[in-house]
């Protein structure tokens, strides 16, 4: 006779207390339910796709899959110390940078340990803490961006790990220089900040980061990057991060050694040399954002005003149910209960098309005109 055991007595209580990330609906799940055709403006991913270099550069390395990839990612590291003018020393890869905020809490973190983000900030901050059982303390969002006086006060003799992302998402807005220059002088030495930068590429504020001079100067601080948004290539699943070299010989550790694949490597590489690729995204980006949000404007829709490749946009009523509706209008989108905005929806920023079907299935589920629209 078999003893009935349930294997969530094995787990550790912090462990039962976590709530899942939910990712966003496959763009084919939903045609499958719909039978007819969607557009995804959900995980803000790059709408002119990957990089032709890099989609040749993927090509020519598909018949070396059978071997292992670099467990180091030498030739990408040596390519990003290049291009952010670093040493290969200060340079470490993930699969997606969403790998290195998890790597960060498992070298770092324990239980009695605390780890410091935003509310409505990226979930996986907070997944990260939790993993481990360490304190999550939270603070709230200043004008819907980090607080950084806020997270500085918080600090406590336990505190050794804070993530801020700049741009935030999902509310697409960012912190000065200036300001996370005084952040980081208000902090303890000891305490590790890392800086998610995944939209970097977007932003084109002038006062906006120059996280790369904390690395140069060997601060405590790792910065984020990410090949999944300009680049195009989030179904690969690759990111870096850049901190000094103490740090990350610390995470060299527990890095799983491959943890990027052959294939995201040889992409990556062509994606760096691509630099025609990222103008025209971002171009894309600069121009679309201006006439979504013109004509939200129109609309009388409120949104918060964003720097990167994404918006959120308040409807005034339940989330959930205007994703649905979305949803059977052919758009896909992000419903953000989650991250404490029960009335707003995460946007990207697509191709004019999609994003005037947007537009016009919002205008429908909502009774209000598509003013500006073209039929």
């Amino acid at each position: 006779m078999v003893n009935r055991f349930s294997i969530n007595e094995l787990l550790p209580p912090w462990v039962a207390r976590i709530r899942p990330y939910p990712p966003g609906k496959p763009i084919e799940e939903v045609e499958r339910e719909l039978g007819h055709t969607a557009v995804k403006l959900a995980s803000n991913e790059n709408p002119l796709g990957p990089s032709p270099k890099a989609v040749e550069a993927v090509r020519k390395s598909l018949d070396r899959s059978h071997f292992y990839p670099d467990g180091s990612g030498y030739y990408l590291r040596r390519k990003l110390a290049e291009f952010h003018q670093l040493d290969m020393s200060q340079v470490i890869l993930g699969a997606g940078s969403t790998d290195l905020i998890e790597l960060v809490a498992r070298t770092f973190l324990t239980a009695g340990d605390q780890g410091i983000t935003s509310q409505s900030a990226f979930y996986i901050y907070r997944l990260a803490i939790e993993e481990m059982g360490a304190e999550l303390l939270q603070t709230p969002l200043r004008e819907n961006a980090f607080d950084l006086a806020a997270i500085a006060h918080a600090v406590t003799h336990r505190t050794k790990v804070i993530y801020i992302a700049n741009p935030n998402n999902p509310t697409g807005r960012m912190v000065t220089a200036d300001d996370m220059d005084r952040f980081l002088d208000a902090l303890p030495p000891r305490v590790l900040v890392v800086i998610d930068e995944a939209y970097y590429e977007y932003v084109r504020q002038p006062d906006y980061s120059h996280s790369l001079d904390y690395v140069r100067s060997g601060r405590n601080v790792l910065v984020l990057r990410t090949f999944s948004k300009v680049y195009g290539l989030a179904g690969l699943r690759l990111g870096y991060g850049l901190g000094n070299p103490e740090l990350i010989e610390a995470l060299n550790r527990v890095r799983s050694p491959f943890n990027a694949n052959s294939l995201a490597q040889a992409a990556g590489i062509a994606a760096l040399d691509d630099r025609e690729h990222v103008a025209l995204s971002v171009e894309s980006n600069t121009r679309e954002m201006k006439f979504v949000t013109e004509e939200l404007t129109l609309a009388g829709v409120r949104y918060t005003p964003s720097v990167g490749n994404f918006l959120l946009v308040d409807t005034g009523r339940d989330c959930e149910e205007d994703f649905i509706r979305l949803m059977h209008e052919g758009v896909i989108v992000r419903p953000m209960k989650l991250y404490g905005f029960p009335t707003s929806l995460r946007v990207t920023i697509g191709k004019h098309e999609d994003n005037e079907k947007f537009l016009e299935g919002l205008a429908r589920i909502a009774k209000v005109p598509a003013r500006g629209i073209k039929d």
